[in-house]
């Protein structure tokens, strides 16, 4: 089988659906000698690189964030003519927006099932964004006609992909058809559980005995809600001053907060960006706790990683990253403000988080290695495109 990805959300500092792609390439290279793998992303310049069975096109395409160096591809000939040139079995669109609609239309052109992966719920975001300027009505009307688009562009593909149980009938309720759940995964090579890394990263970072490591892993933008983090952090350090330094790995829109919160403060740690896998565990390793500050999330990669090392987790409830938690989320925030976080970390933070740590370590180890994920993703591409055929007119 010959699968093509094709994402908008890749850069040189991106995060999940970077990793997950990157995964599956490394997965078809050593697990399944049949397929085929080809990935269709936004870059400074047009090339294509060759890796054993697998080919990553980069279309040149506009920079539309300097922080995050994402770039639009808005060359969607190329990536028709890339379509014709390869001719997959089955296409992945992870993109919403023009991609997903162009792989529709050149999936049908060219008798080819296209399946969408939903990465990111956009509808939430619109939806706070729309009350907060315009007021509830407006955002009423907002989320219904972001519903009204979901639920056109996700049936025109053969199936929708949803990394959570949740997400899943949120979809279905939608009116969305063909919806499957692909939970997400995590190297387990690389994210487990150690002590040898612990003294010498919280050394470096300058984080003095006593005092807990607190985590964020992410984008620095609104609709990950890193603000609420830092206004958090800033309510923690006029409670209790000498308990928490805080490190940020990340970059974004919202630098300029986080500077000013370094610039206030002696215990706050930036990283702007974390390219190599072994690095980011050895962090996860040293912290005590990883702090969750989104809602959005359609699943949450950096929390399962997080576990996987033995670093319990605390964020806000409501959102689908509690499908991914695998230990007591008693005393998680049930408002998302900074005050009601800052009191959840400050509760969480009691408990025995080595104990919480291990016992999730083992779940994630379980249930999440993603060996497990891509042979059940391809099993998926195997009855999609066995349906296609079954019901592709004559």
């Amino acid at each position: 089988m010959k699968i093509v990805d094709l994402t908008q959300f890749y850069s040189p500092v991106s995060g999940g659906v970077k990793r997950y792609l990157h995964e599956k390439i490394d997965y078809i290279e050593k697990h399944s000698p049949r397929d085929q793998h080809v990935l269709i992303v936004p870059g400074q310049k047009t090339k294509v690189e060759v890796k054993g069975r697998s080919r990553v096109y980069s279309i040149r395409s506009p920079l539309i964030s300097r922080a995050g160096r994402y770039r639009a591809l808005v060359n969607l000939h190329a990536v028709g003519e890339i379509f014709r040139r390869e001719r997959p079995d089955i296409i992945e669109s992870g993109d919403p927006y023009q991609l997903g609609w162009r792989a529709v239309r050149s999936g049908r052109a060219l008798n080819i099932p296209v399946v969408g992966f939903y990465h990111s719920h956009f509808p939430e975001a619109y939806l706070r964004a729309s009350a907060k300027l315009f007021g509830k009505r407006a955002a009423k009307r907002v989320m219904k006609l972001s519903r009204g688009y979901v639920r056109r562009l996700y049936n025109r593909f053969a199936a929708t992909l949803v990394a959570s149980d949740r997400l899943a009938d949120v979809l279905r309720e939608w009116g969305v058809c063909n919806v499957y759940v692909v939970e997400l995964g995590v190297n387990i090579e690389i994210f487990r559980p150690g002590e040898s890394d612990r003294a010498p990263i919280r050394r470096s970072l300058g984080v003095e005995p006593g005092r807990k490591l607190l985590l964020y892993v992410g984008r620095l933008a609104k609709e990950k809600n890193s603000a609420n983090l830092f206004k958090a952090f800033e309510i923690l350090n006029e409670r209790r001053p000498q308990a928490f330094h805080l490190l940020v790995i990340g970059e974004g829109p919202q630098r300029r907060q986080l500077r000013r919160l370094q610039k206030n403060h002696q215990n706050v740690s930036w990283i702007r960006y974390c390219a190599e896998p072994r690095e980011l565990a050895r962090y996860y390793r040293a912290a005590d706790l990883l702090v969750h500050s989104g809602i959005q999330e359609t699943f949450g990669l950096v929390a399962v990683e997080s576990q996987a090392c033995g670093t319990p987790v605390v964020g806000i409830r409501g959102s689908s990253l509690e499908n991914v938690v695998f230990h007591d989320r008693s005393g998680w925030a049930h408002k998302n403000s900074p005050g009601s976080l800052a009191e959840a970390i400050e509760r969480f933070s009691a408990k025995d988080l080595s104990i919480l740590g291990s016992r999730a370590a083992a779940v994630a180890a379980r249930k999440h290695a993603w060996p497990r994920v891509f042979d059940r993703l391809l099993c998926i591409y195997c009855e999609v495109c066995a349906n296609y055929k079954a019901n592709k007119p004559e």
